[in-house]
């Protein structure tokens, strides 16, 4: 079954779209799509970020890190996928925040392949104020949601995630997995 838009047909603006065995055309300006809107707020709160980090003495990757550092640590391996990084990207990172005091690391006395990281007394302190520079951001953002939008909003973005594993998949990366966007 084919739907067609009521305006004049331009190849250049045509998008198609497969869904449950349906070609869909549909036209779409660029401001119009997901991938637009998400990136604009992508970037405009990385700015943000950043300035609230710097207030803080440190980065939006940093802060992201030690947010996502739980008391018991964490393997090594599970932050870059978490964070979208490299190995060598993460490796400088984790050395500059080692250098800076904010972590530690620690072998697994089973595995010693496996390396934990662990904040310090110091990256422990930061992520406080940390924390709370993204717990008052949210503060302000959330009351203007009704929990149905919540909800939305967090079906969307899980939706979305999962569309893009799959799209990684397709290039035989298979290392993106929901288990990946998280610690």
């Amino acid at each position: 079954m084919l739907f067609f838009h009521s305006k004049r047909l331009h190849k250049s603006k045509l998008l198609f779209y497969i869904c449950n065995a349906c070609i869909i055309y549909s036209f779409m300006k660029i401001q119009e799509t997901v991938d637009f809107q998400i990136r604009g707020t992508l970037f405009a709160m990385r700015r943000m970020y950043n300035l609230l980090a710097a207030e803080n003495g440190t980065t939006q990757g940093v802060a992201y890190v030690l947010i996502n550092v739980p008391k018991e640590g964490v393997a090594a391996t599970r932050i870059a996928p978490m964070m979208g990084m490299g190995p060598t990207s993460l490796s400088r990172l984790l050395k500059t925040m080692e250098d800076d005091g904010l972590i530690y690391r620690r072998k697994d006395e089973m595995d010693k392949r496996v390396v934990y990281i662990h904040l310090t007394e110091m990256g422990v302190k930061l992520r406080k104020n940390v924390r709370q520079v993204v717990i008052d951001f949210n503060k302000r953002v959330m009351p203007q949601l009704t929990m149905d939008e919540i909800n939305t909003f967090v079906k969307v973005c899980s939706l979305i995630r999962t569309e893009v594993c799959h799209e990684i998949s397709r290039f035989g990366n298979n290392d993106c997995t929901e288990e990946s966007n998280t610690i």
